[in-house]
């Protein structure tokens, strides 16, 4: 598969207001998304997330090494690279609220260069394709969220640029119209073969629509890996185990200091036995108050306790 994007050991430092510190927020971050691939961009808060997808969206310039798009590099060759890419950031930043629906699409098409006469098919396919007939005419302002975020994506697809960057493309969405976009996404990947990477602390996007993900945390990519892979990977040491009586304070801090727990709720926990002797070390946790067990079971991973644990095996290394 031939790389569109090439993310080439980008570093970035910042100063800190009023102090002569500095702040790292990316160092040495490298990967590649391929032609026609869905990746996961991911990391918490402060990880240095923003600031990548604000350099491949050319919004930043790297102190240090490049981003090339389709083979243009975003920084000496800007304009070239941009016509390859759209992004719908966050909090859809990229939608005129006093103006409609219709009107938004006309709008960022002539910013493009292209007359409402051109792309009148394309508006018109577009509106039909996420169900906003009827809000054809009315103001962004006056619609839900769910209907903005469509609108969102809609304007960046108009474009028909060969990649789309999704900024939280679900957040505050309500279940429906989180399937809903998850299923246009979908569609738009299948028929259309676009590039999208998508960022979000949804997991469950993450594990509908993602091949691959790439995780960054303190400034440094610290997973590049498929999706199947990495739920693979952890979900056959994964168990839930349901107990008759209660942990002692002591048994659970024994637990939490010794093994990864994704789930407890006083009498069911769910973790993670990584070794076959830590069945063993388990057991005699719970042998220190005889605490009887009434069923233990291998349990169904998901990529959200995936994604925390890699972070947090990443913070302690």
């Amino acid at each position: 598969m031939e790389s569109i994007i090439k993310v080439n050991g980008i570093h970035k430092v910042y100063k800190k207001r009023k102090s002569k510190e500095v702040f790292t927020a990316v160092c040495d971050v490298s990967f590649e998304v391929g032609e026609g691939e869905i990746i996961g961009l991911l990391g918490p808060n402060g990880a240095g997330k923003t600031t990548t997808i604000k350099t491949i969206c050319g919004l930043l310039v790297p102190d240090q090494g490049s981003v090339t798009i389709n083979g243009c590099d975003s920084v000496r060759e800007r304009n070239k690279a941009l016509r390859h890419i759209s992004a719908v950031l966050e909090g859809n930043r990229n939608l005129y609220w006093r103006l409609s629906v219709q009107e938004n699409l006309a709008y960022f098409a002539g910013n493009r260069g292209v007359s409402k006469r051109e792309i009148r098919a394309k508006m018109d396919e577009l509106i039909a394709t996420f169900r906003l007939g009827d809000k054809k005419y009315e103001l962004v302002n006056n619609l839900s969220r769910g209907m903005q975020q469509k609108l969102a994506i809609a304007v960046a697809m108009l474009a028909d640029t060969d990649v789309v960057l999704l900024d939280e493309p679900t957040l505050g969405l309500d279940v429906e119209t989180s399937y809903e976009v998850r299923d246009l996404l979908k569609q738009i990947a299948c028929e259309q073969g676009k590039t999208i990477i998508i960022s979000t602390h949804d997991m469950a996007v993450v594990q509908d629509l993602c091949e691959r993900t790439v995780i960054i945390n303190q400034g440094s990519v610290i997973t590049d890996e498929r999706v199947d892979s990495l739920l693979s990977l952890f979900k056959t040491s994964a168990y839930q185990i349901a107990l008759k009586k209660m942990l002692t304070d002591k048994q659970q801090e024994l637990l939490e200091r010794q093994f990864p727990i994704h789930h407890w709720d006083g009498l069911t926990l769910e973790v993670n036995l990584d070794q076959e002797r830590d069945i063993y070390k388990l057991m005699d946790i719970l042998k220190q108050n005889e605490t009887p067990i009434e069923t233990i079971n291998p349990t169904e991973i998901n990529f959200e306790q995936v994604f925390r644990r890699l972070v947090q095996e990443g913070a302690a290394s």
